[in-house]
């Protein structure tokens, strides 16, 4: 078995990567799982700008064609030397899984590997298959902490040589999360406009970040959590007149999803009821809320609202990497979110 955990990503990326020629990164956060394997494609030491060497294929590829990815691991590059082959938007797919079972058998010798996969679940298929290999890399890639958030902000803002204040600082990282490439680029957006000073101050976050109050997103949070389509408008309408990102209320919807996913874990693994579990990871919330809480853990599987957290995690990164469609795209996304939310309660 070739597994780390989360937090040792780094540490492998310097000392050990170069001893795997196949790796598998999974988890909930779909920007950290893109930039660890664009991390790692940086490590092969193959050309990522040459496209003889570079094959980046989405998993819908492989269904149309499922011996590919074996043909293109042993094929030889037309000017030879070493390739490697990117695949994204993996999950459990046994096309995929029996063409990684093959590969693992026998070292590459001129190719590399990288799966990007969401979030795969302790026995899934793919990665039941994957932690068995001793030649393949299972890398989880979880939503960061306070711990590694703080860790990005110090990364981006050292590079820019600027300070941040302690309460600049607490107001960044309830800011942030959730998303890798997301929170890099909000970072990076406040150095921007820092650029020439000393020291970030509260204000400068909540100026770039977001001047609406976190009661207003809450507020839009919780009307979509109800499914009440008219709240819901109304919020957004307030957010928007108060030039505050929408971006924000599509990613503190994403981590309210990610709150639910845990509490509905507990529930299952230790058969416990709504109220119960409110009682112990719901302590920090804020009592006009806790009903509106309880009220999804009821409604929401926990098929469901791993297929919700995707989703929103898949609107965060194209908002990202797209940021001319960022309001419509996170509107469309709420609004759909809403209305599912809606049909659950009726």
């Amino acid at each position: 078995m070739a597994e780390i955990k989360s937090h040792e990503f780094e540490s492998f990326l310097q000392k050990s990567a170069r001893n795997y020629r196949i790796y598998v990164i999974y988890g909930p956060d779909r920007g950290l799982v893109s930039e660890r394997a664009g991390l790692l494609a940086g490590k092969t030491g193959v050309a990522l700008d040459d496209p003889f060497s570079l094959t980046k294929l989405d998993v819908g590829d492989l269904q149309k064609d499922p011996g590919r990815l074996v043909d293109e691991a042993h094929s030889i590059g037309l000017f030879g030397g070493e390739k490697l082959i990117w695949i994204r938007g993996a999950a459990n797919e046994k096309y995929l899984v029996d063409s990684l079972a093959l590969l693992a058998e026998k070292p590459l010798e001129a190719a590399y590997l990288i799966v990007e996969a969401g979030d795969l679940k302790k026995g899934s298929l793919l990665r039941k298959t994957a932690e068995a290999a001793r030649s393949v890399m299972t890398i989880p890639s979880y939503a960061d902490d306070s711990r590694a958030l703080n860790g990005l902000i110090d990364a981006e803002l050292g590079a820019e040589k600027l300070g941040i204040t302690p309460a600049a600082r607490q107001a960044l990282v309830a800011l942030i999360g959730g998303d890798r490439i997301a929170s890099r680029n909000e970072v990076r957006k406040l150095a921007l406009y820092c650029r020439g000073l000393d020291t970030i101050e509260e204000h400068h976050v909540t100026e770039i970040i977001g001047d609406a109050s976190a009661i207003s997103v809450d507020d839009a949070v919780d009307a979509i959590l109800s499914g009440d389509l008219n709240a819901f408008l109304h919020a957004m309408q307030k957010i928007s007149s108060s030039k505050t990102a929408i971006f924000l209320v599509l990613q503190a919807c994403l981590k309210q999803f990610q709150l639910l996913d845990t509490m509905r874990a507990e529930m299952e693994e230790k058969r416990l009821q709504a109220p119960q579990v409110m009682q112990t990871m719901g302590r920090h919330l804020h009592f006009r809320r806790k009903p509106i809480i309880e009220q999804a853990l009821r409604q929401w599987t926990a098929e469901s609202i791993a297929r919700e957290s995707n989703r929103l995690q898949a609107a965060i990164l194209q908002s990202r990497r797209r940021q001319v469609l960022e309001d419509s795209v996170a509107m469309q996304t709420l609004l759909s979110t809403t209305l599912q939310s809606g049909r659950k309660s009726a």
